[in-house]
């Protein structure tokens, strides 16, 4: 768990600092520096972007580069962007050093998958990403501890400068676990043997990529479900507080439901992975999926009542939900090429997210309310859950065919 703890930790200073840091802080950075409206609509649609385009450029070029010297040059630019965010002042400054974060972090992610896939154990691989994906929840954590904690006493400036201390951790941390490790051909040999696949699959060529995508079952599938999480997950965020006050219901119910949303994903990510591990990937994806829905459909009945179990639900799945994903992936891909696949992944994600919220604002503009939104987010919930089920009954049924022809050879 050394290496889960550790990557854990790059996901707190890469996503939970280096992607939400500045929306946190924004208003108690206002007072001091003048930033408008439209340049925080540019900062989300860059950063978005700069994030697609980071996962998209890991997919096609990271496996040239090699991961173990990605990951730390990704954690040492983090680091020093966080420092120097404490000193920039310009807003043009803040948004190009904002784009630069959010690229390192989906290519951060990108290397963590592909050496966990190298190196861990085919028996705790999902265990192993589940507990690094939700370090960015431990980073929500953090940010609430720094607004609480620091910023009154020190100003704004040093949760910037506190954020790059811990980066420095994480790096001296990373490079002492990865400077001995070296590239391991055999894992990939060994998962492209077990997946059926031609030596070749141990890296996709990046024109081959799409069809891979397209036309076999577990990269499509993985695609799929980041696609729909993306369309569901990122509009039930970003419209939540703003749903809440349509309401009439209190700005702190928001908050706790946030609180709620931490919390669970700290949790949520050695839980679900081992249950992953142990009772299969397709299990997994239901249990987690179910739980989304559960909470959407009571929030759709009783928002004031049940929003804390809607927060609940939403911690359950987006967290754990990448390691689940990728440790799906790397039971039928070699690691250089579940990297590929979850690039593709991180961009369909995006994609997702982006329809979701176009969505949202545009029946929000028809409709004068969000209700309807919240029911389209509802519905996909539950064809995730359908989505869930299918995988696991299909995995189940490919497994008892794999163990069928076995059992005729030893009679």
């Amino acid at each position: 768990m050394r290496m889960a703890a550790i990557f854990g930790l790059n996901q707190v200073v890469s996503h939970g600092f280096g992607l939400f840091l500045f929306a946190a802080l924004l208003p108690l950075m206002r007072e001091s520096i003048s930033i408008s409206n439209w340049q925080l609509a540019a900062i989300g649609a860059l950063t978005q972007m700069s994030y697609l385009a980071g996962a998209l450029l890991l997919g096609l070029i990271g496996h040239r580069i090699g991961t173990v010297r990605l990951a730390l040059m990704t954690t040492s630019l983090t680091t020093a962007l966080l420092f120097l965010m404490s000193q920039l002042r310009d807003p043009l400054h803040i948004t190009l050093a904002l784009i630069i974060l959010a690229a390192s972090a989906s290519i951060s992610w990108g290397t963590i998958v592909e050496i966990i896939s190298r190196y861990a154990s085919k028996t705790s691989c999902s265990t192993y990403m589940s507990c690094a994906s939700s370090g960015t929840a431990w980073g929500y954590g953090a940010n609430g501890l720094l607004i609480l904690l620091v910023v009154p006493l020190f100003g704004w400036e040093s949760s910037w400068m506190i954020a790059g201390a811990i980066g420095v951790l994480a790096l001296m941390l990373s490079w002492n676990l990865l400077r001995g490790l070296a590239p391991d051909m055999t894992a990939d040999l060994n998962s492209a043997t077990h997946s059926g696949s031609n030596a070749d699959s141990l890296v996709i060529p990046a024109l081959r990529l799409l069809s891979v995508i397209i036309g076999e079952r577990t990269a499509f599938f993985a695609c799929l479900i980041c696609f729909l999480v993306g369309f569901s997950a990122m509009p039930f965020s970003t419209w939540l507080n703003t749903y809440l006050d349509e309401l009439g219901l209190p700005a702190a119910l928001g908050g706790y439901t946030w609180t709620t949303v931490g919390i669970t994903g700290m949790i949520a990510g050695l839980a679900i992975g081992k249950l992953a591990d142990r009772k299969g990937n397709g299990v997994a994806f239901t249990v987690i999926f179910s739980g989304f829905a559960a909470g959407l459909i009571a929030f759709m009945f009783d928002p004031a009542r049940w929003a804390l179990l809607a927060g609940f639900g939403y911690g359950l799945m987006y967290f754990p939900m990448w390691g689940v994903v990728g440790g799906w992936v790397s039971q039928h891909y070699g690691p250089t090429a579940t990297m590929q696949i979850s690039g593709v992944c991180m961009v369909t994600f995006g994609l997702g997210g982006t329809l979701g919220n176009l969505l949202a604002g545009y029946l929000r503009e028809v409709t004068g309310s969000l209700t309807m939104v919240y029911g389209a987010l509802t519905l996909t919930s539950v064809l995730l859950v359908g989505l869930g089920l299918f995988i696991s009954y299909s995995g189940r049924r490919l497994a008892a065919g794999s163990v069928a022809p076995q059992l005729a050879d030893a009679a």
